[in-house]
């Protein structure tokens, strides 16, 4: 790749992550990115291991003065979101990320930015590389497949870490300090359906939702903004009822833990119903547009003809399906009582996938209390048993209880207000992180999140400001000088 980056400050930081953009690394293909970490490693003669899930831990000395400081382990993942413009011809699986500037903002080109969690590895990286630095002893901890399933954080091995303080690089905003996680839960029905074959006097339309912001399923889920699945399933309900309408394909989302920005459907009508069909798709375009003019000025609903499918769902699934889709909550259950502010309880209508023979709806919940997260679940399982799917939940990952007297929490407070003269905001998340999974797996692990400001994370919007970054990491170089002696 070519010098994109390396003219911003921290220089170092920022090259590494450009070079990380480089390498392909979705999630559960993080071959390539693993073994550029152990070559990182040898070449810089750092100690190194690697547990049977595939996480890496890279370990660094202290510096001379600081051998009797406690072990700070530094923690981020290394696999990336990989969402697309429909429009943009990318591989993630060989492409590189092709990262540009504009502004205060590291953009890419119609593809997500991987900062989430490429700055927190290239920031481990800069500190692990840069012989220069005070601090204690160092284990930088790489977790691998973060972002669909917490596989690495699942999988982390007892006796792997020695260190019981630990920063996570996982957080979006520069003025905040994370001590607390929602925990969550997956949620799939699978629809089993026949093949029928299509009538010939019917007129096939490929009726399609774009435009949409889409974002992080947590972080985003409160700010109203579209779930393309959502609108999709309610035209399509009703154009069941008053046209006759039938089902063929339905596509829409990708990610558990992103909104879906983007759906289609081809569908076939009666021709007698060809323009009445037509028009009531442009009358729910209009109306659905106003109502998220606000939220979603770049919503697009479009229904055009299209070639005729060979064979349609089958009545009775199509019917069902759609139902489910309809019915099937999304957003904001429950606020917090005790955090104003905080999303409690909320649930994704992520997914919406087709195989031969079977359609899958994915979904995620989330909530800071263990029995609503289990209840919302149980809410959503509902809904698809009564329409005759086939249900079942991942086995979910815990939250993070907040600490208001964490170790950690001290010294990063008193930093931040000793450099940049203001209080940092103290707070729990409704997002996921890989907290509350480490905690339990080291329980007395004092933990706290913190991160450079990012925008649009999950969706290609994703943007990550450069002069944050600068901010980030002169907190962090301060934080790793006034670690707490043993």
């Amino acid at each position: 790749m070519g010098n994109v980056l390396g003219h911003l400050e921290p220089a170092r930081v920022w090259q590494l992550f450009e070079e990380i953009c480089g390498i392909p690394r979705p999630s559960k293909k993080e071959g390539k990115i693993l073994a550029w970490l152990k070559e990182f490693a040898k070449k810089n003669n750092l100690d190194y291991k690697q547990d049977t899930i595939g996480n890496i831990l890279i370990r660094k000395p202290a510096s001379k003065g600081y051998e009797k400081k406690k072990i700070l382990v530094l923690q981020s993942h290394v696999d990336m979101v990989c969402e697309k413009n429909a429009d943009v011809m990318h591989d993630f699986d060989n492409d590189p990320i092709e990262p540009f500037v504009d502004g205060d903002w590291v953009k890419a080109r119609g593809t997500t930015l991987g900062g989430d969690n490429g700055i927190g590895m290239a920031m481990k990286l800069a500190i692990l590389e840069d012989k220069s630095l005070e601090h204690g002893p160092l284990e930088c901890l790489f977790t691998v497949d973060e972002e669909t399933g917490l596989t690495g954080a699942f999988g982390l091995e007892p006796g792997f870490l020695n260190g019981r303080l630990m920063l996570n690089l996982d957080s979006e905003n520069d003025t905040e300090l994370c001590i607390g996680c929602a925990g969550g839960i997956d949620t799939t029905a699978t629809f089993h359906y026949d093949r029928v074959n299509n009538e010939i006097d019917n007129t096939a339309f490929k009726v399609s939702v774009s435009g949409l912001k889409g974002g992080h399923s947590g972080d985003d889920i409160n700010k109203g903004r579209g779930n393309a699945n959502k609108i999709l399933a309610r035209m399509l309900w009703n154009g069941e009822r008053m046209y006759e309408m039938r089902l063929a394909q339905i596509d829409g989302g990708n990610l558990r833990n992103a909104i879906a920005r983007e759906a289609f459907a081809v569908v076939t009508v009666p021709r007698r119903f060809k323009k009445d069909f037509h028009d009531k798709i442009r009358e729910y375009a209009k109306e659905i547009a106003f109502e998220q003019k606000t939220n979603e000025p770049d919503l697009k609903i479009t229904a055009h003809e299209t070639a005729m499918p060979e064979c349609l769902i089958d009545y009775s699934t199509q019917s069902r399906l759609l139902g489910a889709i309809y019915g099937c909550p999304h957003g904001v259950i429950g606020m917090s009582a005790d955090i104003p502010g905080l999303v409690e309880t909320s649930t994704n209508l992520a997914s919406v996938k087709m195989t031969s023979k079977e359609i899958i709806v994915a979904t995620s919940q989330r909530s800071s209390n263990a029995t609503l997260k289990r209840d919302v679940a149980d809410m959503v399982s509902s809904v698809f048993q009564l329409a005759g799917a086939k249900v079942k939940h991942g086995d979910g990952y815990p939250g993070w209880t907040p600490n208001m007297q964490s170790e950690i929490l001290y010294v990063m407070k008193n930093k931040f207000e000793e450099i940049f003269r203001s209080k940092p905001t103290v707070l729990a998340i409704h997002a996921g992180l890989e907290c509350g999974l480490i905690g339990e797996k080291y329980p007395g692990m004092d933990m706290i999140s913190y991160g450079p400001t990012m925008k649009g994370v999950h969706s290609p919007d994703e943007k990550l400001s450069i002069s944050s970054v600068q901010k980030c990491w002169e907190l962090i170089m301060a934080v790793l000088k006034d670690i707490p002696e043993s």
